[in-house]
């Protein structure tokens, strides 16, 4: 498996496959044609129905300039993954000098034509059996593994990555006003944030959790700097309950680190062994690997072992089984914000839950995983990221119901 260094992520919304992912291809193509006098970008399936809305065209732009076409093929799939794009760098007569395509595989991370991603491998294991049987025999934490394997500075990248969160969420609870696109969707998160102080004890929880995820998601649909957890479109779910967890429980910087870190390895093994990318597996891929990244570090930090916190992790994605991506307008906003609100709660139940057992349970965390990657491929293309079924498929009408 790669490292978690190439799941967590800092960079600007609304997409890590649709923005993020075709802006390092490009860079990366622009730096490899310094010749060119222009360039011709076809966007294909997923990223050609949705990149509109998810501004694929914008983050292309801006990395190789306005001297760039771009061709939008919706109803083509290229082979290896559904969001495809081909890129040629042209003469001053508008030649092509070179071809390269790509694939935006999820989470912001991109492969070549053969399907393979520039990156070098860093753990000797791939699946959650084999990380459960080596905290077994060396009586390591799932957290130790992870670091153990990252090497130097993964320490200081963690706290990169909390600060970045950390911010991200306290920007998205101090802003109000109204989210960019077609859909005119109003922020909620600084509402929900204000409300938590007037919750009772029990309602506490649920709205803190609700705003801190909420604000980040809207940071993200605005454009704003996140954090890929595993994703763009779920980077609400992980902070909204790190940050509840260390308020509440005054957990230190260090202990919220590891937390990262087992977060990050469960995150890994679903990259690895099934899908994040929405566009190939839909959201269950996004949304349901993000709450199973959060039940886990909950659970760890809630003073679990490592089988509980397995448990947590399986739950967090059992639970997601089947979820469509179906983004309304092809914008990151309608269902993708709420859907990591309650996600963020659900996590914390899964870990909660998985505390009470002694960690035993009949569907491991691994069958889970291909599961989701199965499910996922039997899903219709329409439910996959492309906006042409689901919920995507309604025609919504300005009222007093505005979501």
């Amino acid at each position: 498996m790669q490292s978690i260094r190439e799941l967590y992520r800092i960079g600007t919304g609304p997409s890590s496959s649709h923005t993020m992912g075709p802006k390092s291809a490009a860079l990366r193509f622009r730096r490899e044609n310094p010749e060119a006098s222009g360039f011709r970008v076809t966007l294909y399936g997923s990223l050609a129905a949705t990149g509109k809305g998810h501004l694929t065209d914008k983050a292309i732009k801006e990395a190789l300039g306005n001297e760039v076409a771009i061709k939008w093929e919706p109803d083509i799939r290229l082979p290896f993954h559904p969001n495809g794009m081909e890129f040629e760098s042209l003469d001053e007569f508008g030649n092509t000098i070179r071809k390269w395509r790509a694939y935006s595989i999820g989470g912001g991370a991109v492969a070549d034509e053969n399907g393979t991603a520039q990156t070098s491998k860093v753990y000797e294991f791939s699946t959650m059996r084999e990380a459960l049987e080596l905290s077994f025999s060396s009586g390591k934490p799932l957290w130790e593994l992870a670091t153990d394997s990252e090497g130097e500075g993964i320490w200081d990248y963690l706290a990169e990555i909390w600060r970045v969160m950390r911010e991200c969420v306290q920007r998205g609870v101090s802003t109000e006003g109204v989210l960019p696109g077609s859909l005119h969707l109003s922020r909620k998160a600084a509402d929900y944030h204000a409300r938590a102080k007037l919750s009772s004890t029990h309602l506490r929880r649920a709205v803190l959790l609700f705003s801190y995820a909420l604000g980040a998601s809207e940071e993200n649909a605005a454009g704003g700097v996140v954090v890929t957890a595993p994703t763009c479109g779920s980077c609400g779910v992980l902070p909204a309950v790190l940050l509840y967890l260390k308020k509440a429980h005054e957990h230190t910087d260090h202990e919220i680190y590891c937390a990262l870190a087992t977060a990050g390895l469960v995150g890994n093994i679903v990259k690895f062994n099934g899908s994040i990318s929405g566009a190939e597996v839909g959201c269950q891929g996004e949304v349901g690997t993000a709450c199973a990244m959060a039940s886990a570090a909950a659970a760890q930090l809630l003073g679990a072992t490592p089988r509980q916190t397995e448990y947590a992790a399986e739950m967090g994605i059992e639970h997601h089984l089947g979820l469509t991506c179906d983004p309304v307008a092809g914008l990151v906003q309608i269902p993708c914000i709420e859907r990591n609100a309650f996600a963020a709660t659900r996590a914390l139940d899964c870990a909660q839950y998985a505390i009470l057992s002694d960690g035993t349970h009949r569907i491991s965390f691994d069958d889970v995983v291909m599961t989701m990657m199965r499910t996922g491929l039997d899903l219709n293309s329409r439910y996959r990221e492309t906006s042409s079924g689901g919920l995507a498929s309604i025609e919504l009408r300005q009222s007093g119901l505005d979501r």
